[in-house]
């Protein structure tokens, strides 16, 4: 009997994980802090044996992928495989097409030129508001951008809108790879399927 259950707890212990989360604006993606800020942990769905692959930062929101596959971290990780990851960024001001050419091309960061990036405005996008709301000001116009990246620079698209004059407001990870968002409401989770995890390893 003792044999049986340490092969079925072992089983359990060893299983391979991928999920993703649609993480609310707030929490750190990490499972424990020690300043008692809101974490992964929090969203009782998620095992603690997976980490977040390609982190967001406490005020981002959207898509978190999260895996205890070693080999598929480091595949995804790797900077040599330029994995796009998608973002709607809404931001102060309506930038110009010679400042968006620019962040095609560009831009220097903390002395290290970007790689290419895709940018284009988004019309009519509409989203429920962000708990806590973002602060508006009459005088100042804002819109929504669709921005994707092939790096993941720590708070790259922010510093990259602030580098163009238009401060990011809102930041929410829709696509890495193959894997969308989709219908994933706030603070919700679920597996990958089968076909996305074939998909997302290609």
């Amino acid at each position: 009997m003792i044999v049986v259950i340490y092969y079925f707890y072992n089983m359990k212990v060893n299983e391979i994980n991928y999920f993703i989360l649609n993480k609310p604006y707030g929490y750190l993606s990490q499972f424990t802090d020690k300043l008692g800020r809101k974490t992964l942990s929090d969203f009782k769905e998620l095992p603690k044996c997976v980490y977040p692959v390609v982190r967001l930062d406490m005020d981002s929101e959207g898509l978190l992928l999260l895996s205890n596959d070693k080999l598929l971290v480091d595949f995804l990780l790797n900077p040599k495989n330029f994995h796009e990851k998608e973002y709607m960024v809404q931001v102060e001001g309506i930038p110009s097409e010679k400042k968006m050419d620019a962040f095609r091309s560009g831009l220097f960061i903390e002395n290290q030129l970007t790689l290419p990036a895709k940018i284009e405005i988004i019309e009519n996008f509409v989203i429920p508001e962000r708990i806590p709301p973002i602060r508006k000001r009459m005088n100042i116009p804002v819109c929504w951008l669709k921005i994707i990246i092939t790096e993941g620079r720590n708070r790259q698209v922010r510093k990259m809108t602030a580098a163009i004059g238009h401060p990011t407001l809102r930041l929410i990870r829709t696509r890495i790879k193959n894997i969308s968002l989709g219908e994933l409401k706030p603070g919700e989770t679920r597996s990958l399927t089968e076909i996305e995890l074939q998909d997302l390893k290609k």
